[in-house]
């Protein structure tokens, strides 16, 4: 197992006892089309953590594969402007989150940031999520995920 799949699954047990069941794909699942297709689900079932710059901090959003963050919903849901909302840097998301874009969990952060949760992803059983690298996902419970995330279900989707 890669070392920062590792990590996530050792720390995911450590501070939620969560066992992670991480599936690694050496061809990767840097898209939510690549994801899907790796574990064999419909790409609405890949939750994408998306570290966004809301004002002067950051927030994810835990989307469907299948849709895109809406920058004014977010906008919207934190009493913004759509100008204040835009998409996190790759050093801040690495220096806020711990964790590097593509393999961004939906929860483990290094910093205490607020967790949105698209609302089409609570209509399934089990969604995938990244693990900590581009290559490694795991499967979870919609419920569960909104639980040790401590996400804000919501509509974010364009």
């Amino acid at each position: 197992m890669h070392r920062r799949a590792k990590e996530f699954a050792d720390r995911a047990a450590r501070e939620y006892d969560f066992e992670v069941d991480i599936e690694e794909f050496p061809e990767g699942t840097k898209t939510a089309a690549d994801a899907a297709d790796a574990v064999g689900c419909d790409v609405a079932q890949i939750a994408s953590s998306i570290a966004m710059r809301a004002d002067d901090r950051l927030v994810v959003v835990v989307t469907s594969g299948a849709n895109r963050v809406s920058e004014a919903e977010l906008a919207d849901l934190l009493d913004l402007d759509e100008a204040d909302v835009g998409m996190a840097d790759a050093g801040e998301i690495k220096a806020a989150l711990g964790w590097s874009i593509g393999g961004v969990p939906p929860f483990c952060h290094d910093a205490d940031v607020p967790v949105f949760l698209d609302e089409t992803l609570t209509e399934f059983e089990t969604v995938w999520a990244a693990a900590g690298t581009p290559e490694a996902v795991f499967p979870i419970d919609p419920d569960r995920l909104r639980e040790l995330s401590g996400a804000e279900v919501a509509d974010v989707a364009e």
